[in-house]
């Protein structure tokens, strides 16, 4: 088994131009698949609102879901960095609601990082969570607990003046003290500028190839989420048709008595005729 990478780890593959490789994760076995796999980083998304919890989008998601499943996370991959996301309202009154939330995923999961979304705007909870000790990812561009502000899931920095700003909010959360950006559904010009500008690791979910590594939602590229896929996903699987296909034929073996088979049970250790008269005792 690979020793699990640290931060430093990180900072170091992009110094040598390795491309880190992570995915999202919100339970036991993916995450134990993700860490057989190799996989680099997971990240314990508050886009489980929407995977697993089945909301419309993710502000619903709660700190005691994210501790929850990022526990799950943990037992699945010992080995492997692992990312918990604060969801919407957990950093948001106060730099001191930050650190006590961010503690708590440490304390309570023992993720390696926590990752939030916004720039300019939440800099003072970015340092805060940083002087406290905790390795802070921050994440702009298409940041879905905003999707409302932003007119929805729309890429982000297409134009000059927007672009801008994404490049002023990388620059202020690097100077808070995170140690590394992820940057989701900008243009790869776009990526390219920052993750030459900074010296933190810059990472890409929908945001092209000129950075340091990519992120992937496990449910579109597995093919699970089926409500919508993003334009920067590509599918490795067609898992919701497997599965769909199996639950259709198991239906078929219960309708028809095919399933169980004589394999699939206990037989009796005692005589069939000692049965017959424990049955007959209760005729």
């Amino acid at each position: 088994m690979a020793k699990k990478k640290s931060i430093l780890d990180l900072h170091k593959m992009k110094s040598n131009k390795e491309k880190v490789a992570w995915i999202t994760a919100y339970d036991f076995p993916t995450a134990s698949f993700a860490e057989q796999a190799g996989m680099d980083m997971i990240l314990v998304g508050d886009s489980l609102g929407m995977v697993v919890l089945g909301y419309q989008g993710t502000v619903p998601v709660t700190m005691d879901d994210c501790i929850s499943h990022c526990q799950a996370v943990r037992r699945g991959a010992p080995n492997t960095f692992v990312v918990g996301d604060m969801p919407f309202g957990s950093y948001h009154k106060s730099d001191e609601d930050a650190v006590e939330n961010a503690v708590r995923f440490l304390k309570e999961a023992d993720v390696d990082a926590i990752k939030l979304e916004g720039g300019v705007r939440i800099a003072s909870r970015i340092k805060a969570i940083a002087d406290a000790g905790i390795v802070a990812i921050g994440h702009i561009g298409l940041t879905p607990q905003s999707a409302g502000q932003l007119g929805g899931f729309k890429a982000q920095g297409l134009y000059v003046d927007s672009a801008e700003d994404l490049i002023k909010d990388a620059i202020a959360i690097e100077e808070a003290g995170a140690l590394a950006l992820l940057l989701e559904a900008v243009p790869p010009e776009l990526t390219e500028f920052i993750a030459s500008k900074l010296s933190i690791p810059v990472y890409s979910i929908g945001a092209g190839l000129p950075c340091d590594g990519q992120l992937i939602i496990c449910g579109d590229m597995l093919g699970m989420f089926q409500a919508f896929t993003p334009k920067f996903v590509k599918k490795y699987a067609n898992v919701a048709e497997v599965i769909t296909n199996a639950f259709k034929e198991y239906v078929d073996d219960v309708k028809g008595e095919n399933f169980p088979e004589d394999k699939h049970v206990y037989h009796i250790k005692d005589s069939l005729e000692d049965f017959q008269k424990l049955f007959n005792k209760y005729e």
